[in-house]
């Protein structure tokens, strides 16, 4: 055998050797990663059993920020609209009294140009009575003559 293959192979052995590493840092490593494993477990159960809470009191607290102000405008939307309505309410109250009020007037004015038209009727009976005694009733023994205004423009 060739003496330098046999110092490439030791080198390398060497190289392999040098690049191994110990048993008890192996064994560190192990403790390390399982500790850490452990911690990971701990900390996954802790937050599976605080996470929804805080997730609960996460979405509740937003809903609250958000619905505070959308429920303080819906408590005026429906204070407007009560206040609208007894408005509208009065409104149509003094619309009907005074709807009242004008049929009233009508019925009395009816009432004063009725008592107008029997006082003339009877004035005009008095004249009539005081022109039958007087002997001054028109030959035709009814009255005045009534002329309708087409005869009288054909004459």
């Amino acid at each position: 055998m060739d003496e330098s293959a046999i110092g490439r192979a030791r080198a390398r052995l060497e190289e392999a050797a040098e690049g191994r590493v110990e048993p008890g840092e192996v064994d560190a490593a192990l403790e390390r990663a399982r500790r850490q494993v452990e911690e990971l477990a701990e900390l996954a159960a802790n937050l599976e059993s605080t996470l929804p809470g805080r997730v609960e009191d996460a979405v509740r607290d937003g809903v609250r920020t958000e619905a505070k102000p959308i429920a303080r405008q819906l408590a005026e939307v429906r204070g407007l609209s009560n206040q609208t309505i007894r408005r509208l309410e009065r409104l149509e109250g003094d619309l009907l009294a005074e709807r009242h009020s004008r049929v009233d007037d009508l019925a009395l004015l009816v009432d004063r140009i009725t008592s107008g038209w029997k006082g003339v009727d009877q004035r005009l009976a008095r004249l009539e009575r005081k022109l039958e005694q007087s002997g001054r009733v028109p030959a035709n023994g009814g009255g005045a003559m009534v002329y309708r205004m087409e005869e009288r423009e054909r004459r």
